[in-house]
């Protein structure tokens, strides 16, 4: 016969804790997005360039598309969020949500745009590249 957990004060306490500082940290992302949303898409472009992640006819246009992506999230709702990012949701182990986007955008749907040859590299390296700069532009 299965265990039935049923947590106490203390640990709905801290489990509620917990849950509340990652939607904290979630929304702070979220809102920091608007005041870096150029800084953040043009290091993202570059460096998926530079370290030739994706190939591409026009790094502007990428540097675009991804300023779009980025103008998208800071709008959008938690639910087209969620849904976005749930193919990658298992990529690394505690993935930042901004990051993720952005993986999931530069995966599913860059990668038909007119402009870009090809992608290399796999999925985490991506995200990889991209976390990198998040961390850059966004505060912690």
């Amino acid at each position: 016969m299965a265990k039935v957990f049923r947590p106490s004060t203390r640990e709905a306490s801290i489990l509620s804790k917990i849950e509340s500082s990652k939607e904290h940290a979630r929304r702070r992302a979220l809102s920091g997005i608007r005041d870096s949303v150029d800084l953040l898409s043009n290091g993202i472009a570059m460096k998926l360039v530079e370290n030739e992640l994706v190939e591409t006819t026009s790094k502007n246009i990428l540097e675009e598309q991804i300023k779009t992506c980025l103008e998208t999230l800071s709008h959008a709702e938690d639910f087209d969020v969620d849904y976005q990012v749930a193919p990658f949701r298992q990529l690394v182990p505690n993935p930042h949500v901004v990051s993720l986007y952005v993986t999931a955008f530069v995966l599913e749907k860059l990668i038909n745009h007119k402009v870009v040859v090809d992608i290399y590299g796999s999925d985490e390296d991506i995200y990889q590249c991209i976390n990198k700069q998040v961390a850059k532009y966004l505060p912690s």
